[in-house]
């Protein structure tokens, strides 16, 4: 008998037939003989359809009111999916993210969770029943608040119940069947993996894929958890994140006998450009700039500064931060103009990233040049370039982004023979 976490999301339980479905997964997972624990996200589209709501309501809503409302999308469904179970013979109890010892800090929206104490899940599993916990929400001691964990939130509710209760698995479903060598909807003949490593994972993550979030896999990394991701909709085995040191849940059968140089290309057109021009180059000026960015809440990702011109003694300075991050740090920017001594701002909203990731970069050669000789011989321009050790990120515009990606994916020689399917169309 083993203890799986199991997590589902949105287009899993989007309606009453979906639940049903899920239901019965879960069922015949306990039939199996072992104890399950669910993490179940809002249904659907209703975490974006109550945001759109407070917003018709209030233009800025209070953060502590707004976590009360989204928090309901993960209570409906929760306890539907556990009546859908009671009505196929098994006992079910559904439990709230307070319920179930999910302790996070008090930054409403954003949560982050602080600790996990499972004592009345562990009483309902050694009573033989299921666990249902709603996903996406917390609990501050001090306050005494409900809390919500931002995007991703259910995936790390999965990923922190499997720690806390020292699961075997923690089993992540969405409507694509595991992880992919890029978006299946931006690059059809995307090749599914049957194991990545949750270093690989943690780059990807952070560069536009969206079929894990990043927190669920850094911390997944750290406590230990075996993440398999896979799909609602069929019972193949999907793609295993392994973490150092964890063994190939497939066997030494499954294993290949030399890990891909290059494991996947991520995209994404959330980013903003802000270029700051004429920026006098002296010692000091960029933490000048960085630090104001730094207090509008920004979250700098990539940065270039220009060699400056002999004739003035000034540079410019380009750096990428998502699209919703941009207006508050082009106000502080400019608030802060005359004493920086820059001459002006510029912003661009019509970028891509494209970034491709794998661990075989530390050991091969090569690699950069094949990126850049396929955006080459597909005439797209790079803006930005910024690398890891096992990644390298390049911007480019908006619109060349698909283009670009499915010319690298190739160049890689990443194609599979067939076209991947998305059974419902969200890949979450």
């Amino acid at each position: 008998m083993a203890l799986i976490v199991q997590k589902y999301g949105g287009s899993s339980v989007a309606d009453a037939e979906s639940i049903k479905r899920v239901a019965k997964r879960i069922v015949d997972t306990r039939r199996a003989g072992h104890d399950v624990v669910v993490a179940v996200s809002a249904m659907g589209d209703t975490t974006d359809e109550l945001l759109d709501l407070a917003n018709e309501v209030a233009p800025i809503p209070a953060p502590r009111e707004l976590d009360m409302l989204l928090s309901s999308g993960e209570r409906i469904s929760m306890a539907l999916l556990a009546m859908a179970i009671h009505s196929m013979g098994f006992e079910a109890r559904s439990f709230t993210g307070s319920q179930a010892g999910m302790i996070t800090d008090a930054k409403h929206g954003a949560a982050r969770i602080v600790d996990v104490t499972p004592v009345r899940l562990r009483e309902a599993l050694d009573e033989g029943a299921i666990v249902i916990v709603a996903g996406f929400q917390g609990f501050n001691r001090d306050t005494r608040d409900i809390t919500t964990l931002g995007r991703g939130g259910s995936d790390t509710t999965a990923v922190a119940l499997a720690a806390a209760l020292d699961a075997d698995v923690c089993e992540i479903y969405s409507d694509v069947d595991g992880i992919f060598t890029a978006d299946p909807r931006v690059i059809p003949r995307a090749r599914k993996l049957d194991t990545i490593s949750s270093e690989e994972m943690l780059e990807l993550a952070a560069n536009g894929a969206k079929v894990l979030y990043i927190r669920a896999v850094e911390f997944a990394r750290r406590h230990g958890v075996l993440i398999h991701a896979r799909s609602t909709f069929t019972s193949s085995e999907g793609t295993y994140v392994l973490g150092e040191g964890m063994k190939n849940p497939r066997g030494p059968e499954g294993a290949a006998m030399e890990e891909p140089i290059v494991a996947g290309v991520a995209t994404d057109l959330t980013q903003a450009k802000i270029t700051v021009v004429g920026v006098p180059d002296v010692p000091g000026k960029a933490a000048e700039i960085f630090t104001v960015v730094a207090k509008s809440g920004a979250n700098v990702d990539m940065i270039v500064q220009n060699v400056s011109a002999a004739s003035t003694g000034r540079t410019d300075i380009s750096f990428t931060l998502p699209k919703a991050d941009a207006p508050a740090a082009l106000k502080a920017l400019a608030g802060d103009q005359g004493e920086i001594g820059f001459e002006n701002l510029i912003h661009d909203d019509q970028i891509g990233k494209l970034s491709v990731v794998g661990a075989g970069m530390r050991t091969h050669s090569g690699v950069s040049a094949t990126l850049f000789e396929a955006l080459r011989d597909t005439g797209i321009n790079i803006e930005m370039i910024s690398t890891s050790e096992i990644r390298i990120s390049v911007v480019l515009r908006g619109a060349d982004l698909v283009e670009a990606a499915r010319a690298v994916h190739t160049a890689y020689g990443l194609d599979s023979e067939i076209e991947a399917v998305v059974h419902a169309g969200t890949g979450r």
